[in-house]
């Protein structure tokens, strides 16, 4: 694609940047689409960080940015606002400058997983739901989900000041939600989530026990592999499931709208995605 002096640009910050996949995926919809925009990456390490951040955004032609590791963290308190999933997860993902030229923090893998669910038919409102993993990308969900008027929420992690830690934030922007920490059983409930980075390798243990999950459940999964180990047992389980993958690609159209840039569909995204392997676990956390 053409970058002209017209160019809007959308920073990608991170460190390191060599494995980084959001250029790959958002400048081919952008050249496709005639939408004069381009995502950069941007390589900063967290010392130079603050500083980077306030710099990008005295530039005009700047739509937003992109944030990943190490950074996702110490933004939330770089931005002048931020969305409850935000506040909850303690981070952020995306960054943009209102009107008023303050920064507006937002995190979207929750609301990626949350609407790759919806398109598959899942209705979310008083359903019961299972999260293991309360670290970033679990905190992110769990806070989409209470958004989305599940009636409870089930919270396991290995550590568990993490679960208690998520639990008493997600009680602070949601009194009306039913929450419980401590037990790793999935038993009873409609959507089970493993937010956790087991998966990631073939010799991972699976991050619960697939027996107790209930036949007909809808299972999601963040590690962004096909078919991980925990979700084919799910599926030999009779349980409907959703990929890593589909998470990813669901979240892109909502950045487009927070960045006030027109939008599109994930299945068009990855058909013009120009990816070279899978995109790089950069969610779990």
């Amino acid at each position: 694609m053409m970058i002209r002096g017209s160019t809007g640009l959308i920073a990608h910050i991170g460190y390191p940047t060599h494995t980084f996949k959001s250029p790959m995926i958002y400048n081919p919809y952008f050249a496709h689409a005639g939408i004069d925009a381009v995502v950069v990456p941007m390589g900063c390490r967290a010392a130079s960080y603050p500083a980077l951040l306030a710099a990008l955004f005295t530039l005009e032609n700047i739509h937003g940015a992109l944030i990943t590791m190490p950074h996702k963290v110490s933004t939330l308190a770089l931005v002048d606002a931020a969305s409850p999933a935000a506040r909850v997860a303690g981070a952020c993902n995306a960054v943009r400058r209102a009107p008023d030229g303050r920064l507006v923090g937002d995190l979207f893998d929750g609301e990626g997983f949350v609407r790759g669910v919806r398109r598959k038919g899942v209705e979310l409102a008083g359903q019961q739901a299972f999260v293991a993993g309360c670290g970033g990308v679990g905190s992110a969900i769990a806070a989409s989900l209470a958004a989305a008027g599940v009636a409870a929420i089930s919270l396991f992690d290995a550590r568990p000041e993490s679960a208690e830690a998520l639990c008493r934030r997600l009680r602070a922007h949601y009194p009306a939600l039913r929450l419980r920490t401590g037990e790793a059983d999935p038993a009873g409930h409609g959507l089970v989530v493993n937010a956790t980075p087991l998966g990631m390798h073939d010799d991972d243990p699976l991050p619960l026990d697939v027996t107790r999950l209930d036949p007909g459940c809808f299972v999601g999964e963040v590690v962004l592999r096909e078919h991980t180990p925990f979700l084919r047992a799910a599926l030999a389980r009779g349980c409907r499931a959703q990929e890593g993958t589909d998470m990813l690609f669901e979240q892109i159209p909502a950045y487009l709208e927070f960045f006030g840039l027109p939008t599109t569909t994930p299945a068009r995204l990855r058909a013009l995605a120009q990816l070279d392997g899978p995109p790089r676990q950069e969610n779990v956390s």
